[in-house]
């Protein structure tokens, strides 16, 4: 059973808004047993919009749109329904008490724009909208070889949308449809390559059951492996996923960090509340980067005190103490200045772990001794400082991004080693 997404805008298709209502949208749908086949953007323009829906009602039995059904002029799904379904708008009087509601606990009179809210396509099924004036309307189609197709039209707005998806529509099509169990586990790897990893898990990968598939999902810095399973057992999917994943813990333990929606700064904040320790940092290339992402952390005060942003020499001289002699006779990005960086971060901080980050992130800043994308990454320990040393290429972005993993990486592998 296919379900086709439609997100109707202008502002979708000239990179204005992000269309973070079909990955939502999608996400929910998967994880109700619902497969979706296609997402597909029109612009504002009826003809566009009608052929959208001609296209959908061929591939889909589900169709789901989004936008277009405001007060303003430039709102032309509900008119475009109509045409499509061969109806009118008519006023809905149960509509109307819900917009009146909405503006009286906002102290607003209804406006003329907003009392066309309540105006619907006649053989719509109209879905309640608590948070919106717009109802969504639930359309059911005959097919040409048997069945129906739905189409199901929302706001634009997200958090109505997914009030309506949530409440309404996903329970209504689960009423419908006998959808099957669909089952994913992502392992997160890091520190190796996509084509590396999947040279070293290629055996394993062969032999996937045929109930079982793998996605590569790489991203700068680390690698996402999701195993998914579907079934009508829900036991006997986990059970066959779960085994999949512990074949691949044996196959690869040095590259894997977490599961699902784990974070590097997540784990590491567990294993530092575990081991009753502190961080610090001291970044130059990273700019704070790293600071940002433990930040992110609710509670992560109880193990995180802070950072020095070193990024010009005199900082790493004043604040953190490096010598200049160090810095001239081996360069601000080398193995001696962040490990005597590291040193500094936890002395300073008096913290048990510090890291410190040094490299030339990029564009240009480089020569041929050191190259864009040289980073060097210290690790200070209780009774230990090291220092590794990476080349990760020449986008900026993607330099900072992956320095950032590797060393909160490297330091949960050295607290590991400490539990």
């Amino acid at each position: 059973m296919n379900v086709e997404i439609i997100n109707i805008g202008d502002e979708l298709l000239i990179g204005q808004v992000i269309n973070t209502n079909a990955s939502w949208m999608a996400a929910q749908l998967n994880l109700s047993g619902f497969r979706v086949y296609q997402v597909t953007i029109t612009n504002d323009f009826r003809g566009h919009i009608l052929e959208a829906l001609a296209e959908a009602e061929r591939r889909a039995e589900v169709v789901l749109i989004s936008g277009g059904i405001g007060p303003t002029k430039d709102d032309l799904t509900k008119q475009t329904l109509c045409e499509f379904f061969n109806t009118r708008l008519v006023f809905n009087e149960e509509a109307y008490r819900d917009v009146e509601a909405l503006f009286a606990r906002r102290g607003y009179p209804v406006t003329e724009l907003n009392h066309q809210q309540a105006e619907l396509p006649e053989n719509c099924t109209g879905i309640p909208n608590k948070l919106g004036t717009a109802r969504g309307m639930w359309f059911e189609k005959d097919r040409p070889g048997g069945g129906k197709t739905i189409f199901v039209s929302m706001p634009g707005v997200p958090f109505e949308m997914k009030a309506m998806m949530t409440d309404h529509i996903i329970p209504r099509l689960k009423q419908v449809f006998k959808t099957p169990f669909i089952y994913h586990k992502t392992v997160l790897t890091q520190g190796v390559g996509e084509s590396f990893l999947a040279a070293q898990i290629e055996a394993w990968e062969n032999s996937l059951p045929s109930g079982v598939r793998l996605a590569y999902l790489p991203q700068p810095g680390m690698v996402r492996l999701r195993l998914s399973g579907e079934g009508a057992d829900e036991e006997i999917v986990r059970r066959q996923v779960d085994a999949e994943v512990s074949k691949l813990q044996t196959l690869i333990p040095e590259h894997i960090f977490g599961y699902d929606d784990e974070t590097l700064e997540l784990i590491v904040g567990r294993q530092l509340l575990e081991k009753q320790a502190t961080l610090a940092t001291a970044e130059s290339c990273t700019g704070g980067a790293i600071a940002q992402m433990i930040t992110g952390i609710p509670g992560c005060s109880a193990w995180y005190k802070g950072s020095v942003v070193a990024y010009a020499n005199e900082i790493k001289e004043h604040i953190l103490g490096i010598s200049a002699e160090t810095i001239e006779k081996y360069g601000a990005v080398s193995k001696q200045v962040v490990m005597e960086m590291a040193v500094s971060a936890r002395t300073k901080f008096r913290v048990d772990y510090a890291i410190a980050t040094s490299g030339i992130a990029g564009p240009d800043g480089g020569s041929p001794e050191k190259p864009v994308g040289t980073t060097w990454i210290a690790i200070a320990s209780p009774g230990e400082v090291f220092a590794m040393q990476y080349l990760f290429g020449d986008n900026r972005e993607r330099n900072i991004r992956r320095t950032s993993l590797q060393a909160l990486n490297l330091l949960r592998k050295k607290i590991s080693l400490a539990l």
